[in-house]
């Protein structure tokens, strides 16, 4: 017993560090973004194609996932990194613009490849009342990537200068976990994979499981939300406040602290709440935070509180999530994860569009479009439930 815990507490470590290897490579460009747009010597538009080229990545986890649903998780992981290195390398190897476009692509493409995998790794082997805790510290990559890896990134370029230098650290540290995923984490059992059969009868049975359908719409709506925020509080704290440098630079430190404590504890107390009531609390309070924003949003102090709340309590209900889902539809969890993630990127699309689109009209409107989109995804969380044995278990005993 003891042996198996301390191998999951291995192969947690070893995911959490994989993430924030991968999340600081696609964080890193938005913080010094003219610096490698000065680097490769192209037009801000020309930079700003590769960044929506990158984000078509979210279609590439549920096109593939059903390949690891078939052939197994660990194959899906090692598959992910390697793609990751040869990415990264691309770019180190040869530093001009399309290498650029396509190593980018291809970083992000081995994200989607990775995460549906390692959360579906994680879901087969540790049991549903407890998983809530679990995934919640691999999303500690998340947020360690920007307290962490984005100061790392900005110390490396100060010093050498050279924009494609960090993509050669990349490749580097791809292949040192490439080897200790190979190492650490176990060949998938047999009995785990389906054949292709099996695999089309469970697809067809997935499309038309409405639970699993409400909850990927659900999770749209919750970024959604987040995404009517996250595009224009830049431009709302610089309008309003006349504090572009200081205001944004503390922002951006209240963002990162705030992602870190919501991710900490949901992992602490998702599974104590149960994840369903976990989800239902942070959304409701991740409301209630866009309303404190409007009012507390007339001083530079007040708008910077309202805004560590409110990204703190999206974290803690986006994560809890996470787990909720991973339970909805067994036989396919590689498949749901990839669906999920790719929902995420989906609203935050939908936020994207109608962000600007309702700011011109004032900051109010987009807390109230959030408080709206909030609204939608409450309603759909009583349509999903878990196909789990143990589910039962979760939240001290009571049903999820």
């Amino acid at each position: 017993m003891k042996r198996s815990s301390l191998s999951l507490g291995v192969q947690v470590g070893l995911f959490t560090l994989i993430r924030v290897l991968i999340n600081t490579s696609y964080r890193m460009v938005y913080p010094f973004f003219s610096f490698f747009q000065g680097g490769l010597g192209v037009s801000v538009a020309a930079f700003s194609w590769v960044l929506t080229l990158r984000s078509f990545s979210g279609v590439v986890g549920p096109l593939l996932a059903p390949l690891t649903d078939r052939y197994g998780r660990r194959p899906a992981m090692l598959a992910g990194m390697g793609l990751f290195v040869l990415g990264s390398g691309m770019v180190a190897l040869f530093p001009r613009y399309l290498s650029f476009l396509i190593g980018l692509f291809l970083m992000a493409s081995a994200y989607q490849i990775f995460l549906p995998a390692m959360q579906a790794f994680l879901g087969d082997r540790v049991p549903y009342a407890g998983r809530g805790r679990v995934m919640g510290l691999t999303e500690l990559g998340w947020s360690l990537s920007f307290i962490l890896g984005i100061p790392a990134v900005g110390w490396l370029v100060e010093r050498v200068r050279l924009w494609w230098v960090p993509f050669g650290f990349f490749a580097l540290g791809g292949i040192l976990l490439l080897g200790a995923l190979l190492w650490v984490v176990p060949r998938d059992p047999p009995g785990e994979r389906h054949s292709a059969a099996m695999s089309r009868l469970q697809i067809r049975g997935l499309l038309r499981a409405p639970h699993v359908l409400t909850g990927l719409a659900m999770g749209l709506a919750l970024t959604s939300a987040n995404e009517m925020v996250n595009l224009v509080f830049g431009l709302w704290l610089e309008s309003r406040f006349a504090l572009q440098l200081a205001a944004l630079g503390a922002a951006s430190m209240v963002i990162g602290a705030s992602e870190l404590l919501g991710e900490g504890i949901s992992a602490l107390w998702v599974d104590r709440l149960g994840k369903q009531r976990a989800v239902a609390v942070g959304v409701v309070l991740n409301s209630l935070a866009a309303v404190a924003l409007f009012l507390l949003g007339r001083t530079v102090a007040g708008a910077l509180i309202g805004l560590f709340f409110f990204y703190l309590t999206f974290e803690f209900a986006l994560v809890s999530f996470l787990p909720l889902m991973s339970g909805t539809f067994p036989a396919m969890r590689a498949t749901v994860m990839a669906g999920t993630i790719a929902a995420f990127s989906l609203g935050r699309a939908v936020g994207a569009l109608l962000g600007p689109l309702t700011y011109q009209v004032g900051f109010g409107l987009n807390l109230g479009v959030a408080i709206l989109f909030n609204t939608l995804a409450l309603l759909g969380l009583r349509q999903v439930h878990v196909a789990e044995p143990s589910h039962a278990l979760d939240g001290l005993g009571g049903e999820d």
